[in-house]
C-alpha cells in the first residue's frame, strides 16, 4: 500500500522560536544543523497538540516515533535574535510510518510583508516496538489524531 497524501493549508502547525548565541557558529549564523533540532522540536510540540504525548505513548503501547529519513534545503540564514517560526504538516501517511513537510521562516517578516522561507525539509517518522525496534503498524487512533 502507498502512502496517502494528507496535507491541506489547515493543518499546519507552527512552533515559534528565537535564535540565541548557542544556536549560532563563528560566523553569527545558525550553524546547519540547529535545523534538524528546530524541526525535532516542533514534530514534538505538533504531538503534544494533537494530545500524543511521546513519553506516555512509550510507556502505554510500548512503541516509540524515529526518524528514519531526513532530507534538508538551506535557502537563507537565521542570525542572532532572529525570531523563527518553525511549522510541521503531514504529507503522506502509511501503515507504520508518515512524513512531515518541515519550514523555518523568519516570524517578523522584512517590509515587503512576505514571510522569508529560510529552510525547507521533509522527514519520514516510523513507529517502532520500543524493545525490538521492529517497525509496527500505528494504532487507527493515532493515525486519526495525526490526520487532524
Amino acid at each position: 500500500m502507498h502512502p496517502t497524501p494528507t496535507a491541506t493549508a489547515s493543518n499546519i502547525f507552527s512552533w515559534p522560536l528565537r535564535v540565541y548565541w548557542e544556536d549560532t557558529d563563528a560566523g553569527g549564523i545558525v550553524f546547519y544543523a540547529n535545523y534538524l533540532k528546530y524541526f525535532e522540536r516542533a514534530r514534538t510540540e505538533w504531538l503534544r497538540a494533537l494530545g500524543l504525548e511521546q513519553r506516555h505513548l512509550q510507556s502505554t503501547l510500548g512503541c516509540i516515533f524515529v526518524v528514519s529519513e531526513a532530507q534538508i534545503k538551506y535557502l537563507r540564514p537565521a542570525r542572532l535574535d532572529d525570531q523563527l517560526l518553525i511549522t510541521a504538516q503531514l504529507s503522506e501517511m502509511g501503515r507504520s510510518s508518515f512524513t512531515i513537510q518541515q519550514e523555518a521562516r523568519l516570524q517578523i517578516p522584512p517590509t515587503d510583508g512576505a514571510p522569508t522561507l529560510l529552510c525547507a525539509g521533509s522527514v519520514r517518522i516510523g513507529w517502532v516496538n520500543h524493545q525490538t525496534m521492529k517497525p509496527t503498524r500505528i494504532p487507527m487512533p493515532i493515525q486519526d489524531a495525526l490526520k487532524r
